[in-house]
């Protein structure tokens, strides 16, 4: 009996489905562990700085204002004093920045320093009325000399194009430089957020939340997820090679055995016509015809996966399958 061609395992997987699976794999797995992972593990990274330096801020006294400015070295969050008197009719105000989950309008007042500098002062926020569309009435800023306690932030790098509506100047982000050339005054580099029951501020802008959250663990579940979609694209393969040599060596061994039990059945005898046989001619043809071996040299073929599942190759001949 002559066995079935077979062709190499590799071929197998040559076929759009293995290609298209190996592609995406490779791809999710790249995707995952160089820009999904740093992108959580980034932020995890960036909160945990935010934290350390508020901590850090409440921790020790605040800082000179104009000492702060002088040094051009200005760390985010820290808290700091500062003399001197607002300038009310340069007000701007901060719109499409939304406060606890609601639509506000941020005030924006340039505060001159006793020393001269003028720094961009941060008041609060209101919520926008109709709808999110209408600014309600605003408590002006004192003109009178105060001192203030708030805590620096960095200027926005991007701007946005300013409206005129509802009689204010309305910027988009909190940018020095922007608000400088609309206000006409040399404002310094960062801007002031005032902290509560400070003169001036309306709701205060609430500190963050001390808290992580879940971006580490994201950053590392993003890596496990792109180590194991290769792994599993392996295993795969691993087990379709494993089942594959299975069956060739089942089929082989069915095969064998067939040819040996065609080779071991005797010849039946000749008992056509014979009177003294009972069952008479017919019945001797057709025990005749049972002893004869088959002259297929094909082994009965059992479905790679079994009768439970449809599997239109295991039904293919063997020819096509190996």
């Amino acid at each position: 009996m002559t066995a079935p061609k077979t062709k190499p395992i590799w071929r197998t997987f040559l076929t759009p489905g293995w290609v298209l699976a190996a592609v995406f794999a490779v791809l999710f797995s790249w995707f995952a562990i160089t820009w999904l992972s740093p992108w959580q593990l980034g932020k995890d990274h960036d909160i945990k700085e935010r934290n350390e330096r508020i901590e850090k801020a409440f921790e020790g006294d605040p800082v000179d204002a104009d000492k702060l400015l002088a040094s051009n070295s200005y760390e985010e969050w820290t808290r700091v004093t500062m003399t001197g008197h607002y300038l009310p009719d340069d007000e701007l105000l901060l719109r499409l920045r939304p406060v606890e989950g609601a639509p506000a309008f941020q005030s924006l007042v340039p505060f001159q320093l006793d020393s001269g500098a003028t720094i961009l002062i941060n008041r609060g926020w209101v919520p926008a009325t109709d709808g999110g569309t209408t600014v309600p009435e605003l408590a002006p800023a004192p003109s009178d000399p105060v001192t203030l306690l708030a805590m620096i932030h960095l200027s926005d790098t991007s701007t946005l194009e300013p409206i005129d509506d509802q009689g204010y100047t309305m910027v988009q982000t909190i940018n020095t430089g922007q608000a400088a050339a609309l206000t006409g005054t040399d404002l310094a580099d960062p801007y002031a957020q005032l902290l509560a029951d400070q003169p001036g501020v309306l709701n205060p802008i609430p500190l963050p939340v001390l808290d992580r959250g879940n971006h580490l663990s994201y950053g590392l579940q993003w890596i496990a997820f792109g180590i194991m979609a290769p792994a599993g694209l392996a295993y795969f393969i691993y087990s379709e090679v494993r089942e594959r040599r299975r069956y060739a060596t089942e089929q082989q061994e069915m095969a064998e055995l067939v040819a040996s039990g065609a080779h071991a059945s005797p010849d039946a005898p000749d008992t056509c016509g014979d009177p003294a046989d009972p069952a008479g001619p017919s019945t001797s043809a057709a025990a005749g015809n049972a002893t004869k071996p088959t002259t297929s040299n094909r082994a009965p073929t059992r479905a790679r996966y079994g009768h439970a599942r449809s599997n239109p190759w295991a039904t293919k001949p063997d020819e096509e399958r190996f």
